[in-house]
């Protein structure tokens, strides 16, 4: 079950990150960014394409627990998403965002994919 649990963020990351070296432009489009210039698009590429791919990896190695990652990597990957979790938090309080859809969608995907983590690492135990 920790597998099942860890692998599934894995590959919400592994098709963030593909998506993010593919179409930067498009990922941030609903976040009203533009990736209009090389350079925009290559932070687009760098940040949520290689990182995301690179988080992937990590999560994917975790699940079968090679070289004992699976507690360290998972806890490391889920706290992270808190962080992000939090940061829309702040935004919320100076920013008011109005729709659900971008902002609260995410905030939600990221606490789940957190949730799905520490499961992940709690059974794995």
């Amino acid at each position: 079950m920790a597998e099942f649990l860890i692998i599934a963020v894995a590959l919400f990351f592994a098709g963030m990150g593909v998506y993010g070296l593919a179409a930067p432009a498009r990922l941030v489009a609903p976040f009203a960014l533009s990736a209009d210039s090389p350079t925009s698009r290559a932070e687009v590429r760098a940040v949520y394409g290689g990182f995301g791919v690179a988080v992937a990896v990590l999560l994917f190695f975790a699940a079968f627990d090679a070289y004992g990652t699976r507690s360290v990597a998972s806890v490391t990957v889920a706290v992270a998403l808190l962080g992000m979790a939090f940061g829309r938090i702040v935004s919320a309080v100076a920013d008011r965002p109005t729709r659900f859809y971008p902002v609260w969608f995410y905030f939600v995907v990221e606490l789940v994919l957190a949730g799905l983590l520490l499961s992940g690492a709690a059974l794995g135990s």
